[in-house]
């Protein structure tokens, strides 16, 4: 009998995870590994957050060797457990929260740009955002940071150590015709003029609150709405920067 895999994107992850916890052993189900599998990784933002091993192993067998990787020998079915709760937190919590469209949208894009590190901590901010918002913020900045410096190696420039984050978004617009300068009496430089703001003030709030710096005892305690709304005009600066570099790049 085929195996019931569920239509909701959290009870399939969660079932996916279950099951894993039998393949660590001699249980599992090798039908409802693949249809649980093939059900997330159709779906952009939920394949990102899938567990590497998860995402490069098409059947049991493949995923058992994997974990076996992890820990082997007697007792090691518990770390092998642990290993597969752990991997599987970041796309259980982006589920669970109601992943909005503009995260799905903001996924998806960073996903078709060749840049696994700009990938990974976009997908850690989104982790964090509620458990963890000083570590959000600190991730929104790393972003914009990421892309940045992808867009300015991929212009054949050379960027450097001592650049912040205002610098590095100021010679990425500048490449990509985004600078306010650049672009005169029209509503378009008022809309790139207050995203330069936008980027300067992410930067600034790492130096006052995040866990990238030592505060102090005036250090600002962000909230989980405040690292929402970093992470989220993060964002959609980095796929703006990302898009308009694509558009570019095909002429258009």
């Amino acid at each position: 009998m085929e195996p019931e895999v569920p239509d909701d994107l959290f009870e399939c992850a969660l079932y996916l995870k279950n099951n894993l916890w039998g393949l660590t052993t001699e249980g599992g189900s090798e039908t409802g590994y693949k249809h649980a599998r093939s059900k997330l990784m159709a779906v952009g933002s939920a394949k990102r957050l899938l567990p590497e091993y998860v995402r490069h192993s098409i059947d049991a067998a493949s995923v058992k060797v994997a974990l076996t990787g992890v820990a082997s020998g007697a007792g090691s079915w518990a770390l092998r457990r642990g290993h597969v709760t752990k991997t599987f937190m970041p796309l259980l919590q982006f589920l669970e929260t109601g992943a909005s469209a503009a995260d799905a949208a903001i996924t998806d894009g960073l996903t078709e740009y060749d840049a696994p590190a700009v990938q990974a901590v976009w997908a850690k901010a989104l982790e964090r955002r509620t458990s963890d918002p000083e570590g959000a913020v600190t991730s929104a900045c790393t972003l914009l940071e990421e892309v940045c410096k992808h867009i300015i190696e991929d212009s054949g420039r050379v960027w450097e150590a001592k650049w912040n984050i205002p610098k590095l978004y100021s010679e990425a617009a500048q490449e990509l015709n985004l600078a306010p300068n650049q672009h005169q009496g029209d509503v378009f430089q008022t809309i790139l003029g207050s995203s330069q703001s936008i980027v300067q003030s992410i930067g600034s709030l790492r130096n006052k609150g995040s866990d990238a710096h030592a505060g102090g005892r005036n250090r600002v305690r962000f909230k989980p709405r405040h690292a929402a709304l970093t992470v989220n005009l993060a964002g959609a600066m980095a796929l703006f920067l990302i898009e308009t570099w694509q558009a570019r790049s095909e002429g258009d």
